[in-house]
């Protein structure tokens, strides 16, 4: 995919568009910058979640993994369903995942699952 150049053939309609797809994205990056937020996301990329299954999970406080989670329910990330007493949730919708697991390839990747690298031990 390649970005698309501006320069004088730019029409001023394609610049206002571009800008507000900055703005959203800026947002988005921004909500996910946090790295209990990330967390989150990361282990709802997996799968639905309760909260205490994510206060495990991330060995955090119920009132801080809530407050990650209102977070992200305000930006639009995850949503929750209640059954009875507990909460689930959810990755609002699929470029969340994507992002994940984009940042997953490029921050937390083993090394030796990156196409190429050399597996086992040396040849010698």
């Amino acid at each position: 995919m390649a970005i698309p150049v501006i320069d004088e053939s730019t029409t001023e309609t394609e610049k206002t568009a571009m800008m507000e797809s900055a703005a959203e994205a800026s947002t988005f990056l921004k909500a996910i910058s946090h790295e209990s937020r990330l967390m989150i996301l990361c282990h709802l990329a997996n799968g639905e979640r309760s909260v205490r299954d994510l206060e495990t999970l991330l060995s955090a406080r119920q009132a801080a993994v809530s407050q990650q989670l209102s977070r992200l329910r305000l930006e639009g990330l995850v949503k929750p369903r209640r059954e009875g007493k507990m909460i689930y949730y959810s990755l609002s919708e699929p470029r969340v995942r994507q992002v994940i697991e984009v940042v997953y390839d490029l921050f937390c990747k083993p090394a030796e699952d990156e196409p190429g690298a050399e597996h086992g031990p040396p040849a010698g």
